[in-house]
């Protein structure tokens, strides 16, 4: 047992446990080591009890922590059982400190830091209290060795019997040891960080607590903060320190977001405006022209769907998916950058950077000479309950972006790897943008065969738009002025000018947001919290009679399937969305006509067959629409047949010809041939005959 505590201060707990804790600690007494090895104290209530006592808590941890858990094992019990090893554990800290706020001067007290889980090693038992026996002479000794041993003593030791270093091996039944859990807490995402380093710092939890968290965790530690060996490093940062953690608990960044009361009431008062849904946003991305449907979407998007829970365990997630898709400058990335600002939890990445973690998440051995393993939480698990902005998402390796499946779907990330097996949460929704595979986007040929991704990945979004960059010179010329005009208004604060110029003034209107942006991040945040629509009857219908109508046109034999149950759950989604907006706990047919516009546009640029003009759900589904999949198989059976009866293949002149005959056009056909040769389905001898493979 350490030093006894200063017996005033024991007396201090022991008179806060009687009146605040008497029937915890009888509770902890019943369950004692089983169920349960710590009262869980909270900061507040020592603080309302005694001040100065709460205070000395912070500055002084060590010795106050020694006689709290003094004043626990002297506590007159109910029950004759002894807490001599009990812990005791801080929680409720009155202020959080910032990451970037952990420095020399707080080294050594005790502190509470939110943040999220970056990477969790696996749990290890590590000797707390080492007995060594002197392998020539018998004698034990006890040496005090908290962290790993391979079983030899870890330094020069002399036996005082024999008089001689060793050797010495470790008697592991009379050692003591204790459960650690190794983890990284990285500085929340809340918000775009605008290119500002992310914090991180280590800590360590043990014994009951160990093993508790996992990557992508949101939570709150309270801890005492400690130095490393300072051999290891030679610059004073966070990363010379780590946190010897007391409690944890999960947090929400939702909550994180305080909004005063005055903030509240501008809130309710705008949501009770006629407009408020063309207010809210004309103040999305002011600074880009144009874009309506795609600005609305994004801001459906952060509103979010409700999740539900249902009764044979199936869940329905309400996070949404957009995927932005099409010519260079065309605002994409502008518009992913405005989410990532208004987000309450946010991250942003690039298909063109990825960590080892990729997307998702990754097992890999510890660097630390043990067989633990760590995990490494990527974007998607980091940004759990929160938004993620994947720019250039076509030039992610396809073995990475593979691995969205999965969370955009089901929102969890499996990693099974060695002896790390974990399903970790992934509850968030995914804005992406690509270029088209060959620079430019081609309206006439299907979405599909123009992106570089898998069509099982496009088919998880539910809103896709298309961003064509056409010569418009009307359109040209409002795109022109709105941007000499943003860029003036950035010269003006730049330069820090006011001016009394009329004109100006509009000016600075015209491109500043209607809402301020501190204030709309707050709104989404309100609405998130507070918002959990449900469906009017009415509303309902209006869906109803969208899906319906839609998929009756491929009632025909022959006829496309126009859409499947996946685009019905992403309209409920957007339209709970919709209600959020306006602050309604009811969608009503206001919601379900706006979304349904939505989707209808939406769908007319990506899920209608280039050749026909009807909806067909396979161009997103399947890469292609169904008219040209069974065209390609005619292409393709003609190429087949001909093989069997030419040597040197299929005559190509002989494939169009048949083609014609099929009511394929020669350029139709040629086409199709071309691609497939593009794909490696068909090669070429000679330059007049073709080969299928």
């Amino acid at each position: 047992m350490a030093q006894a505590a200063n017996q005033e201060l024991v007396d201090r707990f022991e008179e806060f446990y009687r009146r605040y804790y008497s029937d915890d600690v009888a509770e902890l007494a019943r369950k004692y080591p089983r169920e349960s090895k710590s009262l869980e104290l909270d900061w507040g209530e020592l603080y309302q009890m005694d001040p100065d006592l709460a205070d000395d808590y912070i500055n002084h941890p060590d010795q106050l922590q020694e006689a709290a858990e003094e004043a626990l094992r002297l506590y007159d019990l109910p029950v004759d059982v002894s807490l001599g090893r009990a812990h005791v554990r801080v929680h409720n800290v009155s202020e959080t400190v910032p990451m970037e706020d952990i420095d020399s001067g707080t080294i050594n007290t005790l502190v509470s830091v939110t943040g999220t889980v970056d990477t969790a090693h696996s749990t290890q038992s590590i000797v707390e209290r080492a007995v060594f026996v002197c392998q020539r002479c018998g004698m034990e000794t006890e040496v005090p060795q908290l962290g790993h041993t391979d079983g030899d003593l870890q330094q020069p030791y002399q036996c005082e019997s024999c008089e001689r270093q060793g050797p010495f091996k470790l008697d592991s039944g009379r050692s003591e040891w204790v459960d650690q859990q190794k983890f990284k807490l990285r500085e929340s995402p809340i918000g775009d960080k605008n290119g500002k380093d992310i914090e991180s710092i280590l800590a360590f939890a043990e014994d009951d607590i160990a093993g508790t968290v996992d990557p992508g965790d949101q939570i709150t530690v309270v801890g005492v903060v400690r130095m490393k060996d300072p051999g290891e490093y030679t610059a004073a940062s966070i990363s010379d320190k780590y946190i010897e953690v007391s409690s944890i608990e999960p947090a929400d960044s939702l909550e994180e977001i305080e909004i005063s009361t005055s903030e509240e009431q501008q809130i309710t008062d705008l949501a009770n405006t006629s407009d408020v849904i063309e207010r809210l946003c004309a103040s999305f991305a002011p600074s880009v022209h144009g874009y309506e449907e795609q600005k609305l979407a994004l801001l459906l998007q952060l509103f979010g769907g409700v999740d539900k829970d249902l009764p044979d365990g199936a869940q329905i997630r309400g996070d949404i998916h957009v995927f932005l898709v099409g010519d260079p400058g065309s605002a994409k990335t502008r518009l992913l950058q405005a989410t990532t600002k208004l987000a309450p939890k946010a991250l942003r990445t690039n298909g063109t950077r990825t960590t080892s973690a990729g997307l998702t998440a990754a097992a890999t051995r510890t660097s630390d000479g043990t067989s633990a393993w760590e995990l490494e939480a990527g974007p998607v698990v980091l940004a759990d309950e929160g938004h993620l902005a994947v720019d250039d998402l076509d030039h992610m390796p396809e073995e990475v972006s593979a691995n969205l499946y999965e969370p955009m779907e089901e929102q969890t990330v499996s990693v099974s790897k060695g002896d790390a097996n974990d399903v970790l949460s992934a509850r968030t929704s995914i804005t992406a943008a690509a270029n088209p595979k060959y620079g430019r986007f081609d309206q006439y040929e299907p979405l599909g065969e123009q992106i570089n991704l898998p069509p099982a990945l496009m088919s998880r979004f539910d809103l896709i738009f298309t961003h064509i960059d056409s010569v418009d010179e009307a359109g040209d010329s409002e795109v022109a002025s709105h941007i000499l005009d943003v860029n003036h208004v950035g010269e003006l604060r730049a330069q820090n000018l006011s001016t009394e110029s009329e004109t100006e003034d509009d000016l600075r209107e015209s491109v500043e947001p209607e809402i301020e942006l501190s204030l709309l991040r707050k709104y989404i945040a309100y609405a998130r919290r507070n918002c959990f629509p449900t469906l009017t009857p009415e509303a309902k219908e209006t869906i109803e009679e969208f899906y319906v109508d839609l998929r009756s046109n491929g009632a025909d034999e022959d006829a496309p399937v126009p859409v499947s149950a996946r685009q019905l759950e992403a309209i409920v989604r957007l339209a709970e969305a919709s209600a959020r907006m306006r602050l309604s706990d009811s969608v009503d047919q206001e919601d379900a006509d706006r979304v349904v516009a939505l989707a209808r546009s939406a769908l007319q640029d990506i899920g209608v067959d280039p050749e026909t003009g009807s909806f067909d759900a396979d161009v997103v589904e399947q890469g292609k629409s169904g008219e040209q999949m069974e065209t390609e198989d005619v292409i393709c059976r003609i190429v087949g047949q001909l093989e069997e009866e030419y040597d040197e293949g299929a005559p190509i002149e002989a494939v169009i010809d048949y083609a014609k005959e099929a009511g394929i056009s020669a350029e139709k056909a040629q086409h199709i041939l071309e691609k497939q040769k593009e794909k490696g389905e068909m090669y070429q001898p000679n330059a007049d005959h073709l080969r299928s493979i």
